[in-house]
């Protein structure tokens, strides 16, 4: 079994750690994961991406990084919405595990850790979007994602050509602390 440490990563971020981040992406792009990329994705795209996305990112966007003794393993990222009328709301992006660390519970691990980042920044509501079909998927209707609905056609996997669904989630978090505190009867109001 894996052991993983899960940290947020606050920018700016050293050199090490975008090499890291950019081998994870063009992993991801190479196994096929619906990422935004085509293949094939350099290193130095790759780099090139993660530096402009880190630099670029508004002040209350989240970063997780889960590392392992070969380097970054895993990467989740959340992103205020734009709109001046939705500052309750952020979109999670880029959920991104390497191959050599699927199917262990880093996902999952990554996704519980952006969530309550989340709640605890004061976003009350989450969006996403995974290719339908796809693990990641499956992962977040396990951990209670709301299917909003399915767009067709809306991307080309990383082969350039074959056309896949996106599955539209939501997520509406609740302050624990809020609701520990709440008599009954009362309305949650964010």
């Amino acid at each position: 079994m894996n052991h993983f440490t899960i940290e947020r990563l606050t920018p700016p971020v050293g050199g090490d750690d975008v090499a890291d981040l950019a081998r994870l992406l063009v992993d991801a792009v190479a196994s096929g994961a619906a990422v935004s990329f085509v293949a094939p994705l350099s290193l130095e795209q790759a780099g090139a991406w993660w530096r402009k996305t880190l630099k670029e990112a508004h002040p209350r966007a989240v970063f997780f990084v889960a590392r392992d003794d070969e380097g970054i393993a895993g990467s989740v990222q959340l992103h205020p919405a734009w709109a001046p009328n939705q500052p309750h709301r952020a979109e999670i992006t880029k959920l991104l595990v390497h191959r050599r660390c699927r199917r262990s519970g880093l996902g999952r691990r990554l996704m519980q850790a952006i969530e309550q980042a989340a709640r605890g920044a004061g976003f009350g509501l989450l969006t996403l979007d995974a290719k339908r079909g796809a693990a990641a998927e499956h992962l977040y209707r396990t951990m209670g994602w709301v299917h909003a609905g399915t767009i067709p056609r809306f991307a080309v996997d990383p082969d350039g050509t074959t056309l896949h669904d996106a599955v539209i989630f939501y997520k509406e978090l609740r302050d624990e602390s809020r609701e520990s505190k709440r008599g009954n009867g009362e309305q949650e109001r964010w």
